[in-house]
C-alpha cells in the first residue's frame, strides 16, 4: 500500500483511467519516445555501482535501463499507479533483471531513507508534482551528499509539433488555448529559468537545461498509428465536447494527418525536451 498521496488529482487519473491506458499501451509508449530515451542513455549518467531513484517509472522501461547500468547497484522505481508497477514488476521478472525493485509511493513526500541514493532519474515522469519545490526539496534529501539528478521533461507546447498538429487537427473550427508552462502536467518544467531557480532552492547546484530534438513515432503506418493515438489522452480529451458528426469529421483529419506524416521510418513528428541535470549541495 502507497503511504502517503499528495499529488491526490495526479494519483486519482494514474492509478485510474490514464494507467489503464497507459498500461495497456505499455511497448507503444515505449516505442514513440525511444530517441528521447535513447539520448539519455548515451550521456552515460549512471554508474555501475549506483543506487538509482527512478521517479515516475510507469511500467518500469527506465528502471529496468538504470539496473543493467547499475549493474552492481540497484534500481528503484516508484510511481503513483499501483497497476502501472504491475506491469513494471512482471516486465522486471520477464526480463531477467533482478537488482530492482518498484514501489507505490508519491515522491513528494514519501519518507525516503536520507541519503540513500546516487542518482535520481525520470523519464518524462517528473513534470506533475502538484507542489514541485516540495517535491525536489524531498527527493534531494534522498540523495547522498553530491548526488546527482538526471531528468527528461517536454519543452514547451508550441516546441513539440506531435502535439500542436494533433491539437489542430482536431479543433474542429474552435479557439483551443495553449497548455500553460509551470503548471502540474507535460509542461512542468518547460520553462527552464523558474525551473532551474526552483531546482537551487531544492538544494540542487550546477543544474544544466540541454537541448533534446528528436523524432516521435507513432506506429508502422498510418492505420497502425491511429489504433494507437485514437486511445492518447489529448485525443480523447479533445474529442470528448464534440458532437458524432463533428467527432467523426475532425477524427477524420488527424487520420488524414497521420497519413501525411507516414514515412519509411513509421509515422513521424518532430519533438523536443529538456534533459535537466544537476547535483545535490
Amino acid at each position: 500500500m502507497v503511504d502517503v498521496i499528495a499529488n491526490e488529482e495526479m494519483a486519482k487519473a494514474w492509478d485510474g483511467h490514464e494507467g489503464e491506458h497507459w498500461t495497456e499501451f505499455a511497448d507503444r509508449y515505449d516505442a514513440a519516445g525511444a530517441d528521447f530515451w535513447q539520448r539519455f542513455l548515451a550521456a552515460d549518467l549512471i554508474a555501475a555501482n549506483d543506487q538509482v531513484l527512478d521517479i515516475g517509472c510507469g511500467t518500469g522501461q527506465s528502471t529496468r535501463d538504470a539496473a543493467r547500468a547499475a549493474a552492481s547497484g540497484s534500481a528503484l522505481g516508484v510511481d503513483l499507479s499501483a497497476q502501472m508497477l504491475d506491469g513494471a514488476r512482471a516486465r522486471a521478472m520477464a526480463a531477467g533483471v533482478s537488482n530492482i525493485a518498484f514501489e507505490q509511493a508519491d515522491a513528494q513526500v514519501h519518507p525516503f531513507a536520507a541519503g540513500s541514493y546516487d542518482i535520481a532519474i525520470s523519464r518524462f515522469g517528473a513534470m506533475f508534482f502538484a507542489d514541485r519545490a516540495a517535491a525536489f526539496a524531498n527527493i534531494a534529501r534522498a540523495l547522498r551528499p553530491g548526488g546527482r539528478l538526471a531528468l527528461l521533461a517536454w519543452r514547451g507546447f508550441a516546441d513539440n509539433s506531435w502535439l500542436v498538429e494533433i491539437r489542430d487537427s482536431l479543433a474542429a473550427g474552435r479557439d483551443l488555448p495553449t497548455p500553460p508552462l509551470g503548471l502540474p502536467g507535460p509542461f512542468g518544467l518547460a520553462d527552464r529559468e523558474p525551473a532551474s531557480a526552483m531546482l537551487a532552492a531544492a538544494g540542487f547546484v550546477d543544474v544544466v537545461f540541454t537541448e533534446v530534438n528528436e523524432t516521435m513515432r507513432f506506429g508502422r503506418d498510418a492505420e497502425d498509428a491511429w489504433s494507437f493515438v485514437r486511445h492518447m489522452g489529448i485525443v480523447k480529451g479533445l474529442s470528448a465536447e464534440l458532437d458524432d458528426a463533428t467527432r467523426t469529421s475532425a477524427q477524420d483529419t488527424l487520420r488524414s494527418l497521420l497519413a501525411a506524416r507516414e514515412t519509411s521510418g513509421g509515422v513521424e513528428f518532430a519533438g523536443s525536451a529538456w534533459l535537466i541535470t544537476a547535483s545535490r549541495t
